[in-house]
């Protein structure tokens, strides 16, 4: 059970740890330097008022998001399931280019190939062993090896960690922007249902297993924070030191500055890491939002699983650049979060399976924060858009 249940937590953070993740931490650290500490710390609040009010109301029932959803409102839950998909969709196309990017750092092939070599070994997995163990050992693996060789270059780039520790609790300056993209960018979109519908599949359902289902989502929020603030402290350590990060490609400049021709190996190691380890973690919960649908074809799991994959990457061979899909995506999963939280919320008072637990208050408060935040933000961001 504790493997399952670490497992379902490297489940979620794997699938937020992706090239996005890596690209945005690095922007807003170069413009906050220390003070970005601030923003995970406060992320990891409002994370943690995200996840744990989904994933309580998700393994309470016993039912996936989707399903939650149909029972609070018919048709609700196929809504939801078309958002989730589709913001899925758009970003396994750039988790695939981020693929094709560290294939091509690590061995010179092309970004096309990269891919290609990608996609087809996502496809692999999921055909090797059982879906569910592969899940559990493939994600602890690769979280493990981001983490460990993201502690070298911040060893190698001698960042100023006790100003970095002060100023995450006195910050010289603050941003709304930063903290909500990195909310949603850790808990937004499918990430948020990853670990909680691993565990629905693995049958950990019901009052009883509260305290894992808390402990699994606390575990989950942990590791990618963790791995967010090592990441922090290696681009705080190399802009320390004079350091332009490069507008492309913030997160390799870092890795390169501070090991050199390794330094750049190394990110090519992470990249794919963070970038295949996502590519399966939107794959899986993806389909876990369309798996009940009477669509024969969708009834065979790896068939499915393994289509999601194939499309993705001919698409990114074909459009090449897929920064407009990364743009609608983003958009998209900026609503999905605190739609989907308020749904959960909504469901706990009044659906009977989920009505007989009382939440603690201050658990459901932070619930409805994050909606609130999420949901004004993402209305301001589609409004800009729109004016554009």
């Amino acid at each position: 059970m504790t493997g399952i249940s670490l497992g379902a937590a490297f489940l979620m953070a794997n699938s937020s740890i992706g090239p996005g993740f890596l690209t945005q931490t690095s922007f807003y650290t170069e413009q906050l330097l220390t003070s970005f500490g601030f923003v995970i710390l406060i992320s990891i609040l409002l994370d943690f008022g995200a996840q744990i009010n989904i994933w309580r109301a998700i393994t309470l029932s016993g039912m996936r998001a989707q399903e939650i959803a149909n029972q609070l409102l018919p048709g609700l839950g196929h809504l939801l399931s078309f958002a989730v998909v589709l913001g899925g969709f758009a970003f396994n196309i750039g988790n695939i280019a981020g693929c094709g990017l560290a294939l091509n750092l690590l061995t010179g092939i092309s970004f096309a190939k990269g891919a290609m070599l990608s996609g087809i070994i996502a496809i692999l997995i999921f055909w090797i062993d059982e879906i569910g163990k592969m899940l559990d050992r493939l994600t602890k693996v690769l979280g493990i090896v981001k983490i460990s060789l993201t502690l070298l270059i911040v060893y190698a780039a001698n960042p100023p960690i006790l100003e970095a520790v002060h100023h995450s609790f006195v910050p010289e300056q603050i941003s709304l922007l930063a903290i909500v993209t990195i909310v949603g960018g850790t808990v937004g979109g499918y990430i948020t249902f990853s670990g909680a519908h691993r565990l629905v599949d693995a049958g950990m359902v019901g009052p009883e297993h509260i305290p894992f289902v808390t402990k699994s989502a606390s575990r989950g929020i942990l590791i990618s924070s963790f791995m967010r603030f090592i990441l922090f402290l290696a681009v705080v350590g190399v802009v320390a030191q004079g350091v332009h990060l490069d507008k492309n490609n913030p997160a390799a400049t870092v890795f390169e500055s501070a090991g050199g021709r390794w330094g750049l190996f190394i990110f090519g190691i992470v990249l794919w890491s963070a970038a295949i380890s996502s590519v399966i973690g939107a794959s899986y919960t993806s389909y876990s939002f369309i798996k009940k649908l009477d669509i024969p074809y969708l009834h065979h799991e790896r068939y499915a699983i393994s289509g999601f994959i194939l499309i993705s990457t001919c698409l990114f061979i074909w459009i090449g650049k897929p920064k407009e899909l990364l743009l609608f995506a983003g958009l998209i999963n900026g609503f999905i979060l605190p739609f989907a939280l308020a749904i959960m919320l909504i469901a706990s008072r009044k659906i009977p399976v989920l009505k007989q637990y009382k939440y603690p208050l201050w658990i459901e408060a932070a619930g409805w924060l994050v909606v609130l935040l999420m949901g004004s933000m993402s209305v301001y961001a589609l409004i800009d858009t729109l004016t554009k």
